[in-house]
């Protein structure tokens, strides 16, 4: 399984972005999917996750409310819709999959794209 991810940029805090993560490989249908996302000098955080059947949905107590998580099986693609960006959104946001079982703990999501940077300015 490889992943994409795209649409990370430089906004100014209120605005909004929308990521995107292409799935090649055959099981990102049946397969748990999320995004993470790493800012310098801190650890990885979990920001938010979605069953295969898309019916249910984790998000990080940080991005609730501001955050959407949604996936399109049929093209293999994973979205997370920002709105009301902060300073402190600004990270390397990266998508995962590789688990069924809807988690926070990023030790459960085996492949790993290659991270795209979102950087908010206030």
């Amino acid at each position: 399984v490889q992943l994409q991810a795209s649409g990370g940029g430089s906004v100014q805090a209120g605005d909004s972005l929308r990521l995107a993560c292409a799935a090649s490989g055959g099981f990102f249908p049946s397969n748990v999917v999320g995004w993470f996302r790493q800012a310098p000098g801190k650890e990885r955080e979990f920001v938010a996750a979605v069953r295969s059947s898309a019916d249910v949905s984790l998000y990080g107590d940080s991005v609730k409310g501001r955050f959407t998580i949604s996936r399109d099986n049929a093209k293999k693609t994973l979205y997370l819709q920002m709105n009301s960006l902060k300073p402190a959104d600004t990270a390397v946001y990266y998508c995962a999959t590789g688990g069924s079982r809807l988690t926070t703990a990023s030790t459960a999501y085996k492949y790993w794209g290659q991270g795209t940077q979102v950087t908010v300015s206030s």
